[in-house]
């Protein structure tokens, strides 16, 4: 029989970690099955689920940078995801063989921030790309209070707000933060490979959270300036595992062994 797999595709996609988590947790399930990282091009995404469906082993992808509203085009959107977040992070095989777009992003983002009580809270959010667009429609959802959200393309960031129906102003990334409750970086900024985010922290208050989606390099210098004002943060390993397992059991059919995060954190050197 042949064995089944998945993976993340994306440009670039060396950073990966989605591969040691999804095959930490099949190796402790007992699944026999593979989740690979394969580098897609946004010239050749169109050949690449064309020439996946044609494969009975595949069972999906995760959707990374930068083909999170692109792969959109290529699956069936039965959950209407276009028209609320706008945006994929997985693409699977259903069971009547069509090839289906999800989010597990919006879930996966909130699950380390549900214990707050951020009803009414200022919030900011840097960047305006597929995570914003999960990480707004989350916020939205929530009720927070006013939302700034900071990128190059300020119309772009504007018309998210419109999107997502929350209240707020959109601004350049080299404008002064407000003095928020909850700071999240979605953008790809402090990444790898990436130019640095640079950012003054002082308008916010002590109670602040700061909340970085990247993890290649797991200690930000986003985050090392929070903790040295002693703000709490949560880094971008808990949103990727949050939506890794939401994924791993859409795809392989088994609910991954949660109660093992804290084994799979060092194993990803968290």
């Amino acid at each position: 029989m042949t064995q089944i797999y998945a993976e993340v595709i994306g440009d670039p996609i060396g950073h990966s970690k989605s591969p040691l988590i999804h095959g930490f947790w099949l190796k402790a399930l007992g699944i026999d099955g593979d989740y690979r990282a394969t580098h897609v091009t946004p010239e050749g995404l169109g050949d690449y689920f064309t020439a996946r469906r044609a494969d009975p082993a595949w069972r999906g992808c995760n959707i990374t940078i930068p083909h999170k509203q692109a792969a959109l085009d290529h699956v069936e959107d039965r959950g209407s995801v276009r028209d609320t977040i706008g945006a994929i992070n997985l693409a699977l095989v259903a069971e009547d063989g069509a090839l289906i777009g999800t989010n597990t992003d919006a879930g996966g983002f909130y699950a380390p921030i549900a214990d707050l009580d951020l009803a009414g809270a200022p919030v900011a959010v840097i960047g305006a790309g597929g995570a914003a667009r999960a990480v707004l429609f989350a916020l939205s959802r929530i009720g927070v209070g006013p939302v700034t959200v900071f990128n190059r393309n300020v119309l772009k960031a504007a018309a998210l707000l419109s999107t997502f129906g929350l209240k707020g102003q959109a601004l350049p990334l080299t404008a002064p933060l407000p003095a928020a409750s909850l700071l999240v970086n979605t953008s790809a900024l402090g990444m790898v490979g990436q130019p640095p985010l640079v950012v003054d922290l002082s308008p916010l208050p002590e109670h602040a959270l700061v909340y970085d989606l990247v993890y290649a390099p797991l200690e930000t210098p986003l985050l090392a300036a929070a903790r040295v004002r002693d703000l709490d943060t949560v880094d971008g390993l808990e949103m990727l595992i949050g939506q890794a397992a939401l994924a791993f059991e859409l795809l392989f059919g088994a609910a991954p062994p949660r109660e093992r995060d804290d084994e799979l954190r060092a194993l990803l050197g968290g």
